[in-house]
């Protein structure tokens, strides 16, 4: 049986399981247990900050994804930030993110967001072929980071 949801607190240290999994693949992080989890542990405390979805197969966590909420004075309005979408290695290939993707997708336009922006390593094809797949096009703004 699959099920989506929003995570709860005893779903934290299995998404920390799976950010690790994910910051393998991605050039710009690096698998930091103790920064994932407190992350994840913020998100869950303010939801008004954004949700975190949850992809259960036979009640076992198999998948998330995480929505931040922002304001876009563009859009003049909330919009959602995508991020931290994976899927288990064990799971992948049968549907899955595409489900988890429109469930996040479906909430979002529910909650009268107009836009949703998605984060993905440019080097991972295989990731953003799946979103181009899903209707995400490839924007003309570039992601620049700074540390502070």
């Amino acid at each position: 049986m699959i099920e989506i949801d929003f995570a709860t607190a005893d779903d934290v240290p299995l998404l920390a399981d799976l950010l690790a999994e994910l910051f393998t693949l991605e050039r710009d992080f690096k698998p930091e247990r103790e920064k994932q989890l407190r992350g994840l542990q913020w998100i869950l405390d303010e939801p008004a900050l954004g949700r975190l979805f949850v992809l259960r197969v036979d009640g076992k966590v198999a998948g998330m994804a995480n929505a931040l909420i922002t304001v876009s004075t563009a859009e003049g309005g909330r919009v959602l930030l995508l991020e931290d979408v994976i899927v288990g290695r064990a799971h992948r290939g049968g549907g899955l993110g595409r489900q988890l993707i429109e469930h996040v997708l479906g909430w979002a336009k529910a909650q009268g967001m107009t836009r949703v922006t998605l984060l993905a390593d440019r080097n991972n094809q295989l990731a953003l072929d799946f979103y181009r797949k899903l209707g995400f096009e490839t924007s003309h703004m570039s992601v620049l980071r700074k540390k502070l």
